[in-house]
């Protein structure tokens, strides 16, 4: 019985080029989805560009161009990027769309008769010259604690405070210039602490929607118990100017992210069922009985598992089948490196003339179905590539091509072979349901290592055999026909089992097979006797280390020329400037872009190894969070040391994280902070995060220390 089955990709924001950490997603879906289909199941794969926010906005207004000038230049980039590696999109669209706007006011218009819209008075800060309120990323000033100019507005890059925007000193708008203003607007939140919300969440997250079961975990934990509260109420809207779809009835107000860009999903359906003649409602209807599966990075499960589940339950719509959640890319141990020439874009990748599927073998061979995240190990994705699909699985097909070509004109040996195979080569074609389930786990890694062991029985046997060997001897033309056959026979049967990972490979291969696409029922059967083969041509080549040199040389950027004029600034008293100025408007716009491209930032003074021994560096469990009433950026943690006992510490992530999220996670802390008194209390020690410069997503990420690590520990 065939399923229906409706997949999506987290949307890539329409202000930035495709690099190898966001491939990680779109490869595993691919790969998924390109299993279901072989299998027999009618799956769609849609996507789209999430195209609004005030980022696009800027930079549209700096290039000269309209934001929809912007957004459709990009969305060409990111669809030859995506098609580059092969990623089959049956529909990749844009939230710029009459779909998703349609569904955008739909949703809003049923949740606000359900009572779960309220509108709230929000005092921010404005800036006069531009008329627009300013995100706490667009603010800059003095550090409140040290003094130091031009920090952004919540956190000091000098001594590593965490504050509130309002809290900075001579606060400018990074737009600009101009000295913002404090201002109250109306803001629309849906109320996800309602009690409807809470109730229906506890039972979809146990019995409707599937994940992981560390994502069901945490989930449960972000619930809390029956009883609890842990669930906040999340801000859908922002103030004009802004680059998006307009709230119906709220003149000046636009629908912000959480009711636009994953509606999108929805938005690329509709657009694709228009031009196939699908019924939407069979995938999306509230009675739908087809599956619905979101593949999406970790950091955005508490949004994709509860907020929208709950939007979609509370406006008539479906819930999704499962949200499945993926970690994050490192390259040589080490986050992507500007400097160290490891951020790699799509395109670099592909312009440098590496073969796409190299990468999505070695990521399949890394992904397992769970939240881990992968680390790209340059050295061994060049040992594992030449290994694995050269010298292994590509090798069976070179050994026994050429003698079936030159010795017996391309045709297989006559007869009934399956009985055969089976005694030579036990367990190959067994092994098809075996490998399926793991596909279908998205447990590609130990898919590929089955399909490899398989390829190791292989290649023994043709070393046992010896079909150069029996070229050689008379009367052995009986037997290298049916070795050489048998060998053939297995290479497709791996190339079934390879098909997902290796779309264009397995193209290739069935033109040399000649055969019509390979299913995964082929795997039942042999190829009929005397099938004629085409002439072999080399398959894939392997890769030269000079390659990976050239592509690590060509996304390096130095930052020599830079690095010492940087220092003096920092370290030198600042000249007086008009904010208001031109040239203070030019110095600080391109700071911002600098911060949300995520372009390296200047290096900082070295310290000698006497200095950074200072720096107490413990292990700290959060042990409870809570908001501070009254505080726009704070939230108030109380970290466990273990032995050493506990500290009370603000900290300014209220942009980044729910409270309810953060209890129980480990983290680091600096222990030996001298004591801060602050408006809300005393805050004893900080912690410690990594800034992120995109402007959709939060902006601050805490760091978290390996499993294994304890309360208490030291950091050296």
């Amino acid at each position: 019985m065939t399923c229906k089955i409706l997949v999506t990709s987290a949307l890539p924001y329409a202000n930035g080029a495709i690099h190898l950490g966001h491939l990680v997603e779109y490869i595993q879906t691919d790969i998924w989805t390109r299993f279901q289909k072989m299998r027999g199941n009618e799956c769609w794969y849609v996507c789209a560009d999430d195209t609004h926010g005030t980022p696009i906005m800027l930079r549209a207004e700096k290039e000269g161009i309209t934001p929809e000038a912007l957004i459709a230049r990009v969305h060409a980039e990111h669809a030859r990027d995506f098609a580059g590696f092969h990623v089959a999109f049956d529909n990749y669209h844009t939230t710029h769309s009459d779909e998703t706007r349609h569904y955008s006011e739909d949703i809003y218009a049923k949740l606000q008769a359900a009572g779960l819209i309220e509108v709230r008075s929000i005092e921010q800060y404005y800036d006069p010259v531009k008329a627009m309120f300013l995100p706490d990323r667009f603010i800059k000033g003095e550090c409140p604690k040290c003094g130091t100019k031009d920090q952004y507005g919540d956190a000091c890059e000098s001594c590593g405070a965490a504050y509130a925007p309002t809290e900075l000193k001579n606060p400018y708008s990074a737009v600009s210039g101009a000295q913002p203003v404090l201002k109250s607007s109306d803001h629309y939140f849906f109320k996800l602490s309602d009690p409807r919300c809470q109730e229906f969440l506890r039972r979809a997250t146990r019995e409707v929607c599937k994940a992981q079961p560390e994502a069901i975990n945490k989930l449960q934990e972000w619930l809390g118990e029956p009883g609890e509260n842990k669930l906040t109420d999340w801000d859908i809207s922002r103030d004009a100017p802004y680059f998006g779809f307009e709230i119906p009835g709220a003149p000046g107000k636009f629908f912000y992210v959480w009711l636009d860009a994953p509606i999108g999903y929805m938005g690329s359906f509709k657009n694709f069922c228009a031009k196939k003649g699908l019924d939407f409602d069979e995938f999306w209807g509230k009675d739908s009985k087809a599956e619905l599966y979101h593949f999406i990075g970790k950091d955005i499960l508490y949004f994709h598992a509860l907020f929208w589940p709950a939007e979609l339950e509370h406006a008539g719509y479906r819930i999704p089948t499962g949200v499945f959640a993926h970690g994050f890319l490192t390259v040589d141990g080490a986050k992507m490196s500007k400097s160290r020439g490891t951020f790699i874009t799509a395109e670099s990748y592909l312009t440098q003339g590496l073969n796409p599927e190299w990468l999505r073998y070695y990521f399949a061979a890394k992904l397992n179905g769970t939240m881990e995240d992968i680390d790209l190990n340059l050295d061994d994705f060049t040992q594992r590539v030449n290994s694995d699909l050269v010298g292994k699985y590509i090798n069976i097909a070179s050994r026994a091509a050429g003698f079936i070509a030159k010795r017996f004109d391309g045709k297989l040996v006559a007869g009934h072979l399956a009985e055969t195979f089976r005694k030579e080569l036990p367990g190959l074609a067994e092994a098809a349901e075996e490998i399926a389930g793991h596909y279908e786990g998205r447990d590609t890694a130990r898919a590929l290592r089955r399909v490899m062991a398989l390829a190791d029985q292989i290649n023994q046997y043709v070393d046992k055999n010896q079909p150069w060997v029996l070229a050689k001897q008379e009367g052995q033309e009986a037997r290298l026909h049916e070795v050489c056959s048998l060998l053939i026979n297995a290479f497709r049967l791996l190339t079934i089992y390879l098909k997902p990972v290796l779309p264009k490979l397995a193209q290739r291969a069935e033109e040399f097979l000649n055969v019509a696409p390979l299913h995964w029922a082929d795997a039942g059967h042999l190829l009929p006797p005397t099938q004629l083969i085409n002439g072999y041509e080399h398959l894939m080549q392997r890769i030269d280390p000079k390659q990976i040199e050239a592509l690590i040389a060509a996304n390096r950027e130095s930052l020599e020329p830079t690095a010492a004029p940087a220092a003096q600034v920092a370290v030198s008293p600042a000249p007086t400037i008009d904010p208001h100025s031109p040239q203070r408007h030019a110095q600080h716009q391109q700071a911002t872009e600098d911060k949300a491209q995520g372009q390296a930032m200047p290096a900082a003074q070295h310290i000698s190894i006497d200095d950074f021994a200072k720096v107490d560096l413990r292990i700290a469990r959060i042990a409870d969070a809570q908001h501070v009433e009254g505080a726009d950026k704070l939230i108030r943690l109380t970290l466990d040391l273990g032995a050493g006992g506990t500290r009370n510490v603000f900290a300014g992530i209220k942009s980044a994280y729910d409270p309810a999220l953060l209890v129980g996670r480990l983290t680091v802390m600096v222990a030996n902070l001298a004591p801060r008194k602050m408006k809300f209390g005393m805050s004893e020690g900080m912690v410690l995060a990594a800034s992120d410069a995109d402007g959709k997503s939060p902006g601050l990420f805490l760091l978290s220390p390996d499993s294994g690590a304890q309360p208490g520990m030291k950091v050296k």
